[in-house]
């Protein structure tokens, strides 16, 4: 008979976090681990990343549907459609098929054979942070830079891409944007206009979720190749999956498999992308090392060619120590190293 039980676990961010939307100086997740009578020494573990403040599954009931869906573990389809519990569980039954020692999907990156090229990511701050930030990612290695724009003034926000342009040519330096919904319909594509100087590679999310109509407009005209990312969160029919990229016809789709149903329901978002012709790539949503490291085997499963947008773990003071490493713009799995769990209080 199978078990599960469940830990909350709140990671701390060295410098605060800021989007368009908020500013973080902290992160909750919850830690499970799932274990069968038969061999209990073998255990699955699983991180359910909750976005608390900024997901529409952070509810007052969360844990109880964390402590509903713990008791009913053997039934995986039947469980609550909530995109960061499905997520979690199916990393946690992964793991204990595998033999509890983390390798949720066997790929080449959890072999240590492969890495993962990456994108750097430049957090929103004021512009000497901004600038400081993407100086250090360019000292690193990194070819492929994105920045969370729609934070600061929009003008110095320029400042900041043409600082790059001066110095390296779109062929030295892949620049991608996120805009995190910060432009409105009436604006977006005066400043997609005003961007595309720069030779953008792409923009995620230029104005918020759910203006379908606009954004399919937007996409058609705009200067810059228009990627959806909040636009896929949540649990949606094959159908609608269908639907809505007929009718706005990105050009890329960013995938967060913690907050668009798990990695089932991820698959099928690439799968219907791929048959339209759309692009994707994967992106980690602040979860620790534990969940990171499960995004990072199961992507590497399709050898992706593009910059993954994926956490390297240096985000935080006090990540689940793990086999990740960042080598430059690459992302690698050391399988002779192992996760170090902190001490947690389990509930079920």
């Amino acid at each position: 008979m199978l078990h599960a039980v469940w830990a909350p676990y709140t990671l701390h961010f060295k410098e605060t976090a800021i989007t368009s939307r908020a500013r973080m100086l902290t992160k909750d997740t919850y830690i499970i681990k799932v274990w069968d009578d038969a061999s209990p020494e073998i255990v699955g573990w699983g991180e359910c990343p909750l976005f608390r403040g900024l997901s529409a599954e952070d509810t007052p009931d969360y844990e109880a549907i964390l402590t509903e869906a713990c008791r009913n573990i053997s039934d995986l389809e039947g469980m609550p459609q909530i995109s960061s519990i499905r997520f979690g569980f199916e990393m946690a039954l992964n793991d204990l098929a595998s033999g509890g020692t983390q390798k949720f999907y066997s790929s080449s990156w959890a072999k240590g054979e492969t890495t993962l090229k990456i994108n750097g990511l430049i957090w929103m701050g004021d512009r000497d942070t901004m600038a400081r930030r993407i100086e250090d990612k360019l000292r690193a290695g990194f070819k492929c830079v994105k920045l969370k724009i729609g934070g600061i003034d929009f003008e110095k926000e320029l400042e900041l891409l043409r600082l790059i342009r001066n110095r390296f040519s779109p062929e030295e330096i892949e620049l991608r944007l996120d805009a995190n919904g910060a432009f409105t319909p009436d604006n977006a594509l005066e400043r997609l206009t005003r961007l595309a100087e720069f030779q953008i590679h792409s923009i995620e999310q230029p104005i918020k979720a759910g203006q379908i109509n606009e954004m399919a407009r937007i996409a058609a005209l705009s200067p810059i190749p228009v990627a959806l990312d909040e636009e896929l969160i949540g649990f949606y029919s094959n159908d609608y999956k269908h639907r809505l990229l007929n009718k706005i016809a990105p050009s890329y789709i960013i995938l967060k498999p913690s907050l668009c149903g798990g990695f089932k329901e991820t698959d099928r978002w690439i799968d219907i992308a791929l048959e339209k012709g759309i692009g994707w790539w994967a992106t980690s949503a602040l979860e620790s090392d534990l969940g990171l490291a499960a995004i990072g085997q199961w992507v590497s499963l399709r050898d992706p060619e593009m910059p993954q947008g994926l956490g390297t773990g240096q985000l935080y003071t006090n990540n689940i120590k793990s086999p990740i490493f960042l080598n430059g713009e690459t992302l690698g799995y050391n399988p002779y190293r192992h996760f170090i769990f902190p001490e947690l209080d389990w509930h079920i």
